[in-house]
């Protein structure tokens, strides 16, 4: 079975692997668990220069990524018939959730674009089919770091890589709800103890608990994940 495979396209490209060449996701990286390019759009920039952006239509502050240059880069980085998701981080695109990844996981892999200055032409993001993906409400300098957050939360889900399967399935988001809260030794900390259930030895027991908590701790502060009713994030 070949390894999933992760190509990015950043003008920052000694950027990766980056946190993802550190503890699981380095380890998978290291035995050939998935694979890793980081490819060049600069290499295809205009010019003795090598630019890749100019002004926006119509005016305005800041610069934009042209759409030749990232064509370009995205030809070049692509094999003929290569039926990988294209994804562009974009804090406009639709919100990254568990269940996407796990439909990226469970695939060949995925190519992701790293936008930088004031965006991308749209031309290209209409004309090479990107699904722009977006990790919270908020502005990066550059998706560089959003595309390491996405291809940490794929990776950790293929096979191997995480101790235990169990490991993936009882975390936040998974079922549509925040994780319940752990406890460990010392028994006593600080006058706080461990909650006499989980000493108890009655799984079934156990295992209510952990899902009255989850339960609880979802409304307080995810109440949109219940009021979505569906069981999925």
């Amino acid at each position: 079975m070949s390894p999933w495979r992760a190509s990015v396209l950043t003008l920052f490209p000694a950027m990766f692997p980056g946190p993802l060449g550190f503890s699981l996701a380095g380890e998978a990286l290291g035995r050939g668990s998935f694979s890793l390019e980081a490819h060049d759009i600069r290499a295809h920039g205009l010019g003795r220069h090598r630019a890749v952006d100019d002004a926006p239509a119509g005016g305005g502050a800041g610069m934009v990524l042209r759409a030749d240059v990232l064509a370009a880069a995205l030809d070049a980085a692509l094999a003929p018939g290569d039926a990988r998701p294209r994804l562009m981080m974009s804090p406009r695109g639709r919100p990254l959730t568990q269940r996407r990844v796990r439909e990226l996981a469970a695939g060949e892999g995925a190519v992701l674009v790293c936008g930088r200055f004031e965006g991308v032409d749209e031309r290209v993001i209409e004309g090479r089919g990107l699904e722009e993906v977006s990790i919270g409400d908020y502005v990066l300098s550059g998706g560089e770091l959003a595309a390491m957050v996405l291809l940490d939360a794929c990776v950790r889900l293929l096979p191997g890589v995480m101790g235990k399967a169990e490991s993936g399935e009882e975390e936040s988001f998974e079922g549509g709800l925040l994780e319940y809260p752990h406890y460990t030794r010392p028994r006593e900390w600080e006058g706080r103890g461990i909650p006499p259930v989980l000493l108890s030895g009655d799984h079934g027991r156990i295992k209510a608990w952990r899902r009255e908590e989850a339960l609880r701790l979802t409304a307080a502060r995810r109440p949109d994940l219940l009021a979505r009713g569906d069981g999925e994030p």
